[in-house]
C-alpha cells in the first residue's frame, strides 16, 4: 500500500485564549482572503511542527499561546498528534487527533533533532511512517553520506513565500555545501534508491585528511553563516547601498539634532534666566513686605513718642498758666518750696520735650519717605511679576511642547538609524566571512585538485537521464494543463538542477512566473512520486504560488489575463485522495473551490466569516 502521511489539524493552545484552529483534509486544501491574516504564518507553523528551528515567527497575535499541536494521519489510517511549546525544543507524542482540546498524560517525547543512533526522535518517527527509516543521502562529492532526515524531505513539500519566488533552483536553498544533498534527496525520491551503497573514496595522505578535516569544517561554518544570510534584509549589494543611505540619513538627522539641541539649550539658559529674575523678585517682594510691617510698627511709636511729649509741653504750658502751687516734684507748697533742694524747672522741660519732639518729626519724615519709596518698589515688583511669571510659564510650554519632543524624537530616530546602521553592518560583516569561507574552501579544493586528491572525488549527483526526461515530462503535462502560456517543451537541466522551459532556463523568468513554475516542479514532484510508486511524504505547501496574478513584474510575467488560475485549482481539486495540497493565497479562487468544506477564506473583519487564524476575540484585556 502506497504509504504517505496527511495533514488534518492545526492548532494553537494558550492557559487564558481561546484556541485557534485550522482542518485539513484530502485532496486539495485553500487558505485565501486579506493579508496579515496569518496566512503565511500557517506555513511557517506546520514547517516548525515538522522539525523546523524555528524560531517561530513572533507575531502579536499569538502571544498568550504556548503550545502547538499538528494533528496527522497516514494513509493506511493511523492518527496521531504532535505538541511542542512555542519555544521550541522537544515534541511529545499522542495517538488520535486532537484540536480544540490538549490530550492528557505526558505522551511520548521525541527529540527534535535528527539522529541516526537513536530513533526516539521526531524525524526517525515519520521516516519510519514513510519506509524511508536508516536511508542514507550523499553529501559531497567525496561520497561521504548522511543519515536521511525529514528535514531534508521538508524543504521540498513546504515552500513558503520567500522561497516560491528564488531565483535559484528549487534543489537548492542558498546553501552551496547542501546542494548534493538535496539533489541526493531528489534523485531519492524519483528512483527510490539511497546512497547507502556508495563507497566512500578515503583520502590517502595526511596532507588529504588535513584537507578534508578543513574543508569540513569549512562546510560548518558556511552552513552556519548561510543559515544567518538567510535572516537577512537582502543581498550585499543593497546593504551597502542601505548603508550608504542610512549614512545621508543619519548626517542628516545629526544635522538636525544639532540644531535641536541648540533649540533646547537656548530655550533652557532663557528659562533659567526668567526663573532666576522672578525668584529675585519674589525675595525681594518678601523682603520689602517685611520692611513695610516693621516700618509702620516703627511709625506707630514715632507717633506715640510724639503724642506723649506733646502731653508734657502741653503740660509745661498749663503749669505756667496756672501760677504758684503745690509742686508736682517735690510736693512742696509755695511758701516752703526750696529751689535748692528741687531741680525741677518747666521752661526746661517744655523746652526738651519741643527738642525731641522736632527730632522724631525729623526721623518719621524720612521713615515716610523710606516706606513710600519701598511701597513704590513694590508696586514695581507686583506689576512686573506677572508678565515674568507668564513668560516663564510660555518658555517652559515651549521646551516642554515643543522643543523636548521634537528632541527625543530626533534622538530616538537618530538612535534608530545607529542601530539599524549596526545590523547592516554586521550583515556585511556575516556576507564577508560567507565570503571568506567560500574562498578558502575553493582554495583548499585547488589544492587538492593539483596534488591530485581530485582523483578520489567521485562525480556530482547522477541522475538518471530516463528518470529525468520522465520527470520533465509530468511537469510539462502539468502546465500544460493549468494553461500555463505558450507552453510546448520542459527540460531537466542536470547542470543547474532546475528546469529548461521553452528553451529558458527557470530562473530567467520574473517572480511571478518562477512562483507558478516552482509550484509545478512540486506537484510534479509528488505526481511522479505517486505514478511510479516511490517514497514522497504525500502532502505540499504552497504559499502564494499564482503571484504573478497580483505581482507582476512586467508584462512577460502577468498572468491575470489568463485562465491559469482556474485550470490551476481544477487540476488540485481533481488529484486522488492519496495526495493532499495546501495552496495559501490572498487572490481570490474560483467560487467552487471557495464553495469546498476545504476552503477557507480569512476576511479580516470583525463579524464577516472568520476574521483570521487566531480568533478576533483571544487577545488578552489591555493592562
Amino acid at each position: 500500500m502506497t504509504k504517505g502521511l496527511r495533514l488534518r489539524h492545526l492548532s494553537f493552545h494558550g492557559p487564558a485564549r481561546k484556541f485557534a484552529t485550522i482542518a485539513f483534509g484530502p485532496g486539495l486544501n485553500v487558505v485565501h482572503g486579506a493579508s496579515n491574516t496569518g496566512k503565511s504564518f500557517i506555513v511557517d507553523a506546520i514547517d516548525f511542527m515538522l522539525g523546523g528551528k524555528g524560531p517561530l515567527r513572533d507575531i502579536p497575535e499569538r502571544v498568550g499561546y504556548d503550545q502547538i499541536l499538528l494533528a496527522m494521519e497516514t494513509l493506511e489510517g493511523h492518527q496521531f498528534t504532535l505538541v511542542r511549546s512555542t519555544e521550541g525544543g522537544a515534541f511529545r507524542l499522542f495517538d488520535g487527533l486532537y484540536s480544540d482540546k490538549l490530550p492528557e498524560g505526558d505522551g511520548t517525547t521525541l527529540a527534535d533533532i535528527h539522529s541516526e543512533r537513536n530513533e526516539g526522535n521526531l524525524s526517525a518517527y515519520l521516516l519510519a511512517m514513510l519506509d524511508l527509516a536508516h536511508k542514507r543521502v550523499r553529501r559531497n562529492k567525496r561520497g561521504d553520506t548522511n543519515s536521511l532526515s525529514f528535514r531534508n524531505l521538508a524543504r521540498l513539500v513546504i515552500i513558503n513565500e520567500e522561497e516560491i519566488i528564488q531565483q535559484r533552483s528549487p534543489l537548492s536553498d542558498g546553501n552551496y555545501t547542501a546542494d548534493t544533498t538535496n539533489t541526493s534527496v531528489f534523485k531519492l525520491l524519483l528512483t527510490g534508491v539511497d546512497d547507502s551503497k556508495l563507497a566512500t573514496t578515503q583520502p590517502r595522505t595526511p596532507e588529504e585528511q588535513s584537507r578534508s578535516a578543513q574543508l569540513d569544517l569549512l562546510d560548518q561554518l558556511i552552513e552556519s553563516h548561510r543559515r544567518q544570510v538567510k535572516e537577512l534584509a537582502g543581498p550585499p549589494d543593497e546593504l551597502e547601498t542601505q548603508r550608504e543611505r542610512l549614512g545621508d540619513s543619519m548626517r542628516s538627522q545629526g544635522e538636525l539634532l544639532v540644531v535641536s539641541e541648540s533649540e533646547f539649550k537656548d530655550a533652557a539658559g532663557r528659562r533659567r534666566d526668567i526663573a532666576r529674575r522672578v525668584e529675585e523678585g519674589r525675595d525681594r517682594l518678601t523682603e520689602i513686605t517685611s520692611l513695610l510691617d516693621r516700618f509702620t510698627l516703627l511709625d506707630a511709636h514715632y507717633r506715640s513718642d510724639t503724642d506723649r511729649l506733646r502731653g508734657i509741653e502741653e503740660a509745661g504750658s498749663l503749669f505756667g498758666a496756672l501760677g504758684a502751687g503745690i509742686c508736682p516734684f517735690c510736693g512742696s507748697a509755695p511758701e516752703h518750696h526750696r529751689k535748692a533742694e528741687c531741680d525741677f524747672d518747666v521752661d526746661k522741660a517744655v523746652a526738651a520735650a519741643q527738642s525731641e519732639i522736632r527730632k522724631i518729626e525729623v526721623r518719621q519724615s524720612e521713615l515716610t519717605q523710606t516706606i513710600a519709596t519701598l511701597r513704590k518698589e513694590a508696586v514695581s515688583f507686583e506689576r512686573r511679576l506677572p508678565a515674568l511669571e507668564e513668560q516663564l510659564a510660555s518658555v517652559s510650554g515651549e521646551i516642554d511642547r515643543v522643543v523636548a519632543p521634537n528632541l527625543r524624537q530626533l534622538r530616538t530616530a537618530y538612535r534608530q538609524l545607529a542601530d539599524k546602521d549596526g545590523e547592516v553592518r554586521e550583515a556585511l560583516a556575516i556576507y564577508r566571512g560567507l565570503s571568506d569561507f567560500e574562498q578558502r574552501k575553493a582554495a583548499l579544493e585547488r589544492e587538492g585538485d593539483a596534488s591530485g586528491d581530485g582523483g578520489n572525488s567521485l562525480s556530482e549527483v547522477d541522475l538518471p537521464s530516463a528518470t529525468a526526461d520522465k520527470f520533465a515530462g509530468i511537469v510539462l503535462s502539468t502546465l500544460k494543463a493549468w494553461h500555463f502560456p505558450e507552453i510546448d517543451r520542459v527540460h531537466f537541466e542536470a547542470k543547474t538542477r532546475d528546469l529548461v522551459i521553452n528553451g529558458k532556463n527557470r530562473t530567467s523568468f520574473g517572480k511571478g512566473l518562477r512562483a507558478i513554475t516552482q509550484a509545478a516542479f512540486t506537484i510534479s514532484l509528488l505526481q511522479y512520486c505517486r505514478q511510479s510508486d516511490t517514497p514522497h511524504p504525500g502532502f505540499v505547501v504552497l504559499d502564494s504560488p499564482l503571484l504573478s496574478y497580483r505581482e507582476p513584474e512586467g508584462d512577460g510575467d502577468d498572468l491575470s489575463g489568463t485562465d491559469l488560475n482556474s485550470h490551476f485549482f481544477e487540476f488540485l481539486a481533481n488529484l486522488e485522495d492519496d495526495r493532499q495540497v495546501l495552496v495559501i493565497e490572498n487572490t481570490d479562487p474560483p467560487s467552487d473551490i471557495q464553495a469546498s468544506d476545504q476552503a477557507v477564506k480569512f476576511t479580516k473583519i470583525e463579524g464577516v466569516g472568520r476574521y483570521g487564524f487566531f480568533p478576533v476575540d483571544s487577545a488578552p484585556p489591555a493592562p
